[in-house]
């Protein structure tokens, strides 16, 4: 059990270090690091449980619906929500970079859960895949929720709305992507890499653009300081 553990943790302890050391500009609070990836692990359960139900009841009559589109609105949705109303507006939320740690955070939160439990039921034979596969993507999907969480907590050219409605609707298209992918090959690595590639490169952009970002927000502080 404690291999198992192990196993399914250290991707998302990994990705995330990848993160946060990146962070040039401030040291993040732990307890409120902690609190959201706490809050990513907590919704795990009712997200399952709710694709469980939708599922069984067979809610949907289309496999694509069922198995691409509703778990890509779901997820999503729950992990934008939960920035939204527990951290956007918390004053530890100091620079546009923060937002990456946080989006990370609460997407790692999921997939380390949600990883637990299928290493559980399908033994650590899947553990290097799941890696690569869903415990990468969430936190990228994790990092551009944050990117423009980022952006809307500091703009002030008055479309934070728009900033807002982006947080939550780039990532439920990459993840709509993503699961595509998965379904378009029978070899799941195979049809997911080229995707992957890209949503590397992607998240990357936009550390870098929040890097800018925090590095122009620290730029203007010290100017209005006297």
């Amino acid at each position: 059990m404690i291999i198992l553990l192990t196993v399914a943790i250290a991707p998302s302890l990994a990705l995330f270090s990848y993160f946060y050391l990146r962070d040039q500009f401030s040291q993040e609070p732990s307890k409120l690091l902690f609190q959201s990836f706490i809050y990513g692990a907590v919704l795990t359960f009712p997200i399952l449980f709710l694709q469980y139900v939708f599922k069984e009841e067979q809610v949907f009559s289309n496999i694509l619906a069922t198995n691409i589109l509703f778990p890509s609105t779901i997820e999503e949705f729950f992990k934008w929500l939960v920035i939204l109303i527990a951290i956007f507006r918390h004053v530890d939320f100091e620079d546009p970079y923060d937002g990456i740690l946080y989006g990370a955070s609460v997407s790692l939160g999921f997939a380390t859960v949600e990883n637990i439990l299928y290493l559980l039921e399908f033994g650590t034979d899947i553990a290097f895949i799941r890696a690569l596969l869903p415990v990468s993507s969430h936190a990228l999907f994790g990092v551009v929720m944050g990117y423009y969480y980022g952006k809307a907590k500091f703009s002030h050219d008055g479309v934070q709305h728009k900033w807002l409605f982006l947080a939550l609707f780039i990532p439920f298209g990459l993840h709509l992507l993503y699961n595509a992918s998965l379904w378009s090959n029978n070899n799941l690595l195979a049809g997911a890499a080229p995707f992957m590639l890209f949503l590397w490169w992607f998240g990357l952009r936009k550390v870098k653009q929040a890097h800018l970002l925090s590095l122009s927000h620290y730029h203007q502080q010290n100017s209005k300081m006297p």
